[in-house]
């Protein structure tokens, strides 16, 4: 096994949050503001828009904070683990799916991170068997991040 799966591995599993919203104006606003006034810092996020609600999956620095901090405001939502991998540039999305392909690993969905140490870029994938998907993707010299490695 290559040494950056077994590192990862090791680590705990980077963690999503869905937090399920009313669509008004500004609640996304409140909540990254809710989230900075702890000094959690927002390392990936994507909002799906529906016809009643918006969902906003998010990956934070510290899950678990903000899972408390979430339960203490009332705030419906799930939690999941998935799969962060680095790639140097855009150039370099083609090996990361590339390699899920012919592993025959289906991509639910996927989004990149804003920011993260050491000015490389990751993606946040969720993916339908995480573990043969990390060993997939390390195989094929990608880096699979754990939550360690996304945290300040």
């Amino acid at each position: 096994m290559c040494p950056e799966i077994t590192e990862s591995l090791r680590g705990e599993s980077v963690r999503q949050l869905s937090i399920f919203a009313d669509n008004k104006v500004g609640w996304l606003n409140e909540l990254i503001l809710l989230l900075s006034s702890q000094n959690i810092h927002v390392m990936a996020l994507c909002a799906h828009d529906t016809t009643d609600t918006t969902i906003i999956k998010m990956i934070v620095d510290d899950h678990e904070k903000t899972r408390e901090l979430l339960r203490k405001r009332g705030y419906a939502f799930t939690e999941c683990e998935l799969i962060a991998v680095e790639i140097d540039d855009e150039s370099k999305i083609k090996f990361v799916t590339t390699a899920l392909l012919e592993a025959e690993i289906n991509i639910h969905y996927i989004y990149p991170f804003l920011m993260r140490p050491h000015g490389k870029s990751a993606l946040a994938i969720r993916l339908e068997e995480n573990d043969i998907a990390a060993k997939i993707l390390s195989s094929h010299q990608l880096k699979v991040l754990s939550q360690t490695d996304i945290s300040r």
